[in-house]
């Protein structure tokens, strides 16, 4: 078997284990909100130390945050949004039926 096919299955056993798959939603949800204040931030051509001062933060917490590592709270995400002149849209969403 290859490196690569033994990855998939290692993925495939481990996305069934249970909570496995909540986890990997909350990380991907976690990385894209960093993501996109990294983005706004790097718009500004602003350094995490400049964001981090404007939003009442350490630098250290904006990069743990900008790399998705970290679970944030409505009240951090208003005073990252505040300081980036940007509006905070946080919504649920229907699927769609097929």
């Amino acid at each position: 078997m290859t490196e690569r096919a033994n990855w998939a299955e290692l993925r495939e056993r481990r996305i069934s284990e249970p909570g496995a798959w909540e986890a990997y939603q909350a990380a991907r949800l976690a990385f894209e909100l960093g993501r996109s204040v990294r983005e706004l931030r790097q718009r500004r051509a602003w350094s995490q130390t400049e964001l981090a001062r404007a939003a009442s933060m350490t630098q250290s917490s904006v990069a743990r945050f900008e790399a998705g590592g970290t679970m944030t709270t409505l009240p951090v995400l208003e005073r990252l949004a505040e300081a980036l002149d940007a509006d905070l849209d946080v919504r649920v969403v229907p699927r769609s039926v097929a």
